[in-house]
């Protein structure tokens, strides 16, 4: 399951502050400087960090100015559970990577503030944070007490990457095919990527392979809440994006299902031996920033949507033989401290839908094509299997979630991409199951704050 847009320095930056106040041992995580020992485990404390802010002189709706009047904005702790949403799309990461040079090969990751400040003066109407500081919050455990425990508990990564330096779909489609074919934009946005992709998926080896596989979606909130087909199904996952993935509903109308299917496989036993879940977008419970200040997103109350499909999990008879493999499709604009990674291009396909004036039509360089990953997000690895208080420090995209499965089932990879992963056998110990009784996690909180007016 991928949840949506947030960066590991946002959701778990403060990791091992939050292990010191609660008896777990330290182990090295690269979190935000301000939370690590000034003695221990490399890394150690460092400054909280800063992105350079907008001249106040120039205020909306002039476009934001970085000249030796801006501010430093620093990294700071935000109370409310909602806010105004920063873009990760193709333009945005490549400003967040260099805000003077984007397609340098030189990452300075001085551009989130400034780009967070531009789209926000740039949309109508426009957010109340013009000036973009939200780029530069980030949560504890008094937020995201479910989180924070089960990744205490269970494994993590301090090196784990979205796929792709660009927004939700093209990164969604690596999650499924290793590949975007190009696109670094949805299907449809411009004439250079009307076509479904041709890509293979995941899906469809399993299917050549004999090995039952499904996808679950939320309902709430949409028109299939009435009307569950199979068709209308189809319509809240990104598998429709691939040209394959139209032919489900008619070829295999079981292997789209609801999450109260779901529940009731957990509980019969009757889960497939792969399956994805969406995230409920409908529901509001994706946890994506806000697009519109009309319409808050409350991460707290996506985060206890979350816990009720793992604890459900971990609760039934499905348990003794499962791996809930949790992350974000992508970093949300949102303030990061490792840049995103060399990668290998899955196809050597390159960029074929870029907009007139994007970065990489003015000029080119090393992060115009496929060849690096997105910024870091969040991973929780929840089994039997898991080891305990576990982090990793491989360099992985989440096209590993594939190579895990195709290492499983003995299929082939499907590109050079998910082929270059590591397989995440290193998050399991198969041999002595750590985790034959799951733990007890705590409620998620419910009790923060919520508005989109103010900061912090």
């Amino acid at each position: 399951m991928a949840q949506e847009n947030r960066g590991l320095d946002h959701y778990f930056g403060a990791l091992r502050a939050y292990w010191k106040a609660n008896g777990f041992a330290d182990r090295s995580f690269d979190g935000l400087p301000q939370f690590n020992p000034t003695t221990g485990l490399a890394p150690l404390y460092g400054p909280p960090p800063t992105n350079v802010g907008c001249d106040p002189a120039f205020a909306p709706p002039n476009d934001c100015i970085v000249d030796s009047a801006s501010p430093k904005i620093t990294s700071y702790h935000l109370i409310t559970q909602c806010i105004e949403n920063p873009s990760p799309s193709w333009n945005e990461s490549h400003v967040d990577w260099n805000l003077h040079n984007p397609v340098s090969a030189t990452a300075t990751l001085d551009g989130y503030v400034w780009t967070s400040a531009h789209d926000a003066r740039n949309i109508v109407p426009a957010y109340y944070d013009t000036n973009g500081i939200r780029a530069m919050g980030y949560y504890t455990d008094t937020d995201l007490n479910y989180y924070y425990y089960m990744a205490s508990q269970f494994s993590t990564s301090d090196r784990w990457f979205s796929p792709v330096m660009t927004r939700t779909s093209p990164n969604r489609e690596y999650l499924m095919a290793a590949t975007s074919q190009g696109d670094v934009y949805p299907v449809g946005s411009n004439s250079n990527d009307q076509s479904l992709l041709t890509a293979t998926t995941i899906f469809q080896k399993l299917q050549s392979a004999g090995i039952s596989w499904k996808i679950y979606v939320n309902t709430d909130n949409s028109s299939c809440s009435s009307n569950p087909t199979p068709q209308c199904l189809l319509t809240l996952s990104y598998v429709q994006n691939f040209a394959w993935g139209q032919t489900i509903p008619t070829s295999y109308p079981q292997n789209l299902a609801t999450m109260t299917q779901y529940f009731t496989d957990v509980q019969n036993g009757t889960l497939p031996q792969v399956a994805m879940i969406e995230p409920a977008y409908n529901a509001g419970l994706d946890e994506h920033g806000s697009d519109s200040d009309q319409y808050p997103i409350n991460i707290q109350l996506g985060a206890n949507y979350v816990s009720s499909i793992i604890n459900g999990l971990m609760n039934s008879v499905s348990w003794k033989d499962s791996a809930f493999i949790l992350t974000y499709d992508e970093f949300g604009g949102l303030y990061e401290h490792v840049a995103p990674q060399a990668a290998v291009s899955p196809d050597g396909i390159q960029p074929k839908d870029l907009m007139t004036g994007d970065i990489c039509t003015q000029s080119t360089g090393p992060t115009c094509d496929f060849v690096y990953t997105g910024y870091r997000v969040p991973l929780i690895v929840v089994s039997p299997y898991a080891k305990k208080h576990f982090v990793s420090h491989n360099v992985m995209d989440y096209t590993a979630i594939l190579k895990l499965i195709e290492t499983r089932f003995n299929l082939t990879a499907l590109t050079k991409r998910d082929a270059a992963q590591k397989n995440m056998t290193e998050f399991f110990n198969f041999n002595t199951p750590p985790w034959t009784t799951p733990p007890a996690p705590p409620a998620q909180n419910l009790s923060g704050a919520c508005y989109l007016n103010q900061l912090p």
